[in-house]
């Protein structure tokens, strides 16, 4: 999900005007830049030549939705997190382009309209509490979708939950940035916490320390099945690792394309 390069940080300049800004930045600045083109590319393969209207689930800081955008589609961002809405908008406004950006929660979409496509990449499905809750974001993606509609999204398989995250541990240290990353296993099924720290310098040499904790669970593939059925999805195609082909057992993520 993330990238480990300092040298990124330095050229993508943080600005340290705000916790909020800083933090969001140094999001953009751990993340694999390269995880955008897959996703769109995933994207534009399974999408319908025909649609346009777009709404992107968990936007972020808005990267993704500037790469939809700059494909020729109608995008709007919806985001829980506003600080991160900001920078997205301010991105957007920098490229030149425009594109709406809701605060709010995909549990509720009552105020988002009805859209052509759907996305939720980057396993933010992951961060519902339970598989209640990613039901009921299957039922609200569902009633905002136009009839032929399709909604993709990306989860983290049970392996990668399971064997590959426990247990991980990055360090980077830097003149002016350090960063901690560790993984451990977490009480309910397929679970895990991600516990980030990280120590920005600011403009007065000063190191301001910014903590995170990331809680994911993932469910099996039967089950994300069931759940799809039963928001009115009847017709589910499964992919893994952003390529065309089926999930196996050591399989990363695994992509979902769900029609209306």
């Amino acid at each position: 999900m993330f990238q480990s390069s300092t040298q990124t940080m330095v050229e993508k300049g943080i600005e340290m005007k705000k916790n909020y800004e800083t933090f969001a930045s140094v999001y953009d600045a751990i993340m694999d830049d390269s995880l955008y083109e897959k996703w769109t590319d995933f994207s534009l393969r399974h999408f319908p030549k025909d649609k346009k209207k777009l709404l992107e689930l968990a936007c972020g800081t808005g990267i993704q939705s500037i790469y939809f955008k700059q494909a020729g589609f109608d995008v709007t961002g919806l985001d829980l997190s506003q600080e991160m809405l900001d920078v997205a908008e301010k991105r957007a406004q920098t490229a030149g382009l425009t594109i709406p950006f809701i605060q709010g929660n995909m549990l509720d979409l009552s105020q988002a309209g009805c859209y052509d496509l759907v996305t939720c990449y980057s396993d933010s499905i992951c961060y519902m509490q339970d598989e209640v809750e990613v039901g009921d974001v299957f039922q609200e993606v569902y009633a905002h979708l136009h009839d032929g509609g399709i909604f993709i999204f990306d989860v983290h398989s049970t392996y990668q939950i399971d064997e590959v995250f426990p247990g991980y541990s990055y360090h980077e240290n830097a003149e002016d940035f350090a960063m901690v990353w560790d993984s451990y296993a977490d009480e309910p099924p397929h679970s895990v916490v991600h516990e980030l720290t990280f120590f920005v310098q600011d403009e007065d040499g000063r190191f301001t320390r910014y903590d995170e904790i990331h809680e994911e669970r993932t469910y099996e593939l039967l089950t994300y099945d069931i759940l799809l059925e039963q928001a009115g999805f009847t017709d589910v195609k499964v992919y893994a690792d952003f390529e065309d082909r089926a999930p196996t057992e050591t399989s990363k993520r695994w992509f979902f394309v769900a029609q209306k």
